[in-house]
C-alpha cells in the first residue's frame, strides 16, 4: 500500500480522494469507484502501488503514438483496475478485476526497477498505459520522477478523467499522453463509461497549454458514437484546441460486455475524410486493413514522411522531423 499523494480529510473520518473528477467521498473501510483506493482509519491508500499486472516492451505506435518518437520503443506497465465502466472495454480482464472479482493482482515491482528494465531494453520511454494510469497515480508518479533523472520520457495512455491537481502535480514529468475521446456526447460518458465529456475536453485542453504533447483516440462503436454530427463535433473541438494534434480513429470489435457489431472499414475512413475536412493536419484509420491511414504525410507537400505496416514503420523520409522533400517541420517530438 501507499499513502495516496492528493486527498482531502472531511469528518467523521470520511475522505474526498481528489485523483480524479469523480472525487469520491469514502467513508472508513470503504473504496472509491476505481475499487483500488481505499479509506483506512481516515487516512488514503492505494492498494495496488508496485503490484504490477503487466511489463512489456512495445512500440510507441501501439499507443498509439505516430508523433512522439517514433520507431522507438516504450517500456509500458500497469496496475489492475479503472475508474471507468465502459462495457466495450478491450482489457477488461485486468481493468475491471477488483470491481468484477473483487481482486487485485500483480508481481511486486518497484519504480527503481522499471527505469532499470526500461534502460535494460533500450527503450526510450515508460508508458503507463493498458489500465487508467491515474488509478496507480502514485507509482506512476514515483517512476516518471526516476526515468526524468535517467533521460527517459513518461507517457499516460489516459482516458483523460484525471483531477487537474493530479495532472498539475505530474506535468513537469509527463511528455507526452494520449487520450482516449471516447464519444463528444456527455449522456453517453454518464451512460455507458459512468464519467462526464467536460473534464476529459478540458484535460485536453490543459494537456495543451502545460506542453505534454497530445493525441486523441476515438473508438467508434456503431450506432453509439459514430454518427457525422458527432465525428464533426469532436474534430472541430480538436481543431479548435490545435490543429496539429494527431486524431486516431479505431474500428471497434466485441469485447467484455458488448455484442454490437464491428465497426466497417468504410465508416473509418469516412470519419477519417471528416477529420481531416474540418482542417485537422493529422488523422489516422486504426485496426483496419485499409493501405496508406496510418501513414504520416507534410502537410505542405503532401510526402509520405513516415509510412507504417502494422506498428512498424516501412519507410522514413524526412530527418529529425524535418520533411526531406520541402524541408517543412512535422508537428511532434522527433
Amino acid at each position: 500500500m501507499k499513502e495516496s499523494y492528493l486527498y482531502k480529510i472531511l469528518d467523521d473520518l470520511k475522505i474526498r480522494c481528489d485523483l480524479c473528477n469523480h472525487r469520491c467521498i469514502i467513508v472508513d473501510g470503504k473504496t472509491g469507484k476505481c475499487c483500488v483506493i481505499k479509506n483506512i482509519e481516515g487516512k488514503l491508500f492505494n492498494l495496488n502501488y508496485g503490484k504490477l499486472i503487466a511489463e512489456n516492451v512495445d512500440p510507441i505506435e501501439k499507443k498509439p503514438l505516430f508523433h512522439f518518437l517514433p520507431g522507438s520503443y516504450s517500456f509500458s506497465i500497469a496496475s489492475v483496475g479503472c475508474n471507468f465502466r465502459c462495457f466495450f472495454c478491450q482489457n477488461y480482464q485486468i481493468s475491471q478485476m477488483p470491481s468484477d472479482e473483487n481482486s487485485i493482482e500483480g508481481s511486486p515491482d518497484t519504480p527503481q526497477n522499471i527505469v532499470k528494465s526500461a534502460l535494460k531494453y533500450k527503450c526510450m520511454s515508460i508508458s503507463y498505459t493498458y489500465t487508467e494510469p491515474t488509478i496507480y497515480f502514485e507509482f506512476a508518479y514515483d517512476t516518471s520522477k526516476i526515468a526524468r533523472e535517467n533521460n527517459l520520457k513518461n507517457v499516460f495512455v489516459t482516458n483523460g478523467f484525471m483531477s487537474k491537481e493530479a495532472l498539475k502535480m505530474i506535468s513537469p514529468y509527463l511528455d507526452a499522453a494520449n487520450v482516449d475521446l471516447k464519444s463528444f456526447s456527455d449522456e453517453f460518458y454518464k451512460k455507458y463509461l459512468g464519467g462526464r465529456l467536460n473534464p476529459v475536453l478540458n484535460n485536453i485542453k490543459y494537456m495543451k497549454e502545460l506542453g505534454i504533447w497530445i493525441e486523441v483516440t476515438t473508438l467508434l462503436i456503431p450506432g453509439l458514437n459514430d454518427s457525422k454530427e458527432e465525428l464533426n463535433q469532436i474534430a472541430e473541438f480538436l481543431k479548435d484546441t490545435g490543429r496539429d494534434i494527431p486524431w486516431h480513429i479505431s474500428a471497434y470489435y466485441p469485447q467484455y460486455k458488448s455484442k454490437i457489431q464491428p465497426t466497417t472499414a468504410e465508416k473509418v475512413v469516412e470519419a477519417v475524410s471528416i477529420g481531416k475536412s474540418a482542417g485537422l493536419k493529422y488523422v489516422y484509420g486504426g485496426n483496419i486493413s485499409v493501405d496508406g491511414l496510418e501513414d504520416t504525410k507534410c502537410c505542405n507537400c503532401g510526402n509520405d514522411v513516415i509510412k507504417r505496416r502494422g506498428f512498424g514503420i516501412s519507410k522514413t523520409d524526412m530527418n529529425e522531423g524535418i520533411c526531406n522533400k520541402c524541408n517543412s517541420k512535422i508537428d511532434g517530438v522527433f
